[in-house]
C-alpha cells in the first residue's frame, strides 16, 4: 500500500511540472492568460508559435511516460496504472501553479505509450483522424478518450477502471469545448497560419 501511494505522489509532482506554464513565463507572459486560458499545447501554438507548442507536447508526453515506469518499478502493474492517473490529476491541477493546468491529453498519450503502446497509437491514429476531418483538436480528444475504455477492455482488461477514470477526466475538462462544439462555435485549428 505504502508503494502504491508512493508511485500516486511521484506521479502527481511529475505531473506538476507544467511546460506550457514554465515556457510562456520563460518568453515573459503566462499562457494562463493568453487564448483559452489552458496549459497546454493547442493554447500554446495560438500564442507562441510552433517551436514553443512542439516543446510543450514532448514535454507532456514524456511526464507521462516516466510516471508510469517510475509507478512500474515501485509497485509493479498497479502503481504504473495508478501512476497513469495521477500524473494526469497533477498535470491539470498543479498545486506548484495554483491548481491550474492543462487537460490532460498529452500526459494521458504518455502514460497510454508506457502501459500499452498498440493501445496508444489506436487512440492517437483515432484522434487524429477525427481532428483531421473536423479541424477541432477538442473533439479528436473527447472521441479518444471516449474510445479509451472499451478500448481497455478489450485489450488490457486490468486497465479498464483506470482508463475510464482518465476518460471521464479528460472528458469533464473538455465540457466547454463540448458545449461548443455541440453550438456549432468551436474553434478550428489551421496548422499553416502558426510559425
Amino acid at each position: 500500500m505504502i508503494k502504491l501511494i508512493l508511485s500516486a505522489l511521484v506521479a502527481y509532482l511529475l505531473g506538476d511540472i507544467s511546460p506550457a506554464i514554465l515556457i510562456s513565463k520563460a518568453l515573459g507572459g503566462d499562457i494562463r492568460e493568453k487564448g483559452s486560458g489552458n496549459a497546454g499545447s493547442t493554447n500554446m501554438l495560438r500564442n507562441y508559435g510552433k517551436k514553443a507548442a512542439i516543446a510543450t507536447l514532448a514535454i507532456d508526453v514524456l511526464k507521462g511516460v516516466a510516471a508510469v515506469k517510475i509507478g512500474g518499478l515501485l509497485a509493479g502493474a498497479g502503481g504504473a496504472y495508478i501512476a497513469a492517473v495521477f500524473v494526469m490529476i497533477g498535470h491539470i491541477w498543479p498545486a506548484f501553479f495554483g491548481f491550474k493546468g492543462g487537460k490532460g491529453v498529452a500526459t494521458a498519450l504518455g502514460t497510454l505509450l508506457a502501459v500499452d503502446w498498440r493501445m496508444a497509437l489506436i487512440v492517437l491514429v483515432f484522434a487524429l483522424a477525427i481532428m483531421a476531418i473536423s479541424k477541432m483538436v477538442s473533439l479528436g480528444s473527447v472521441c479518444a478518450a471516449a474510445a479509451l475504455p472499451p478500448l481497455s477492455f478489450f485489450m488490457l482488461r486490468g486497465f479498464t477502471l483506470y482508463g475510464l477514470v482518465m476518460a471521464a477526466i479528460v472528458i469533464f475538462k473538455h465540457r466547454s469545448n463540448i458545449k461548443r462544439i455541440l453550438d456549432g462555435t468551436e474553434s478550428k485549428l489551421d496548422f499553416s497560419k502558426y510559425k
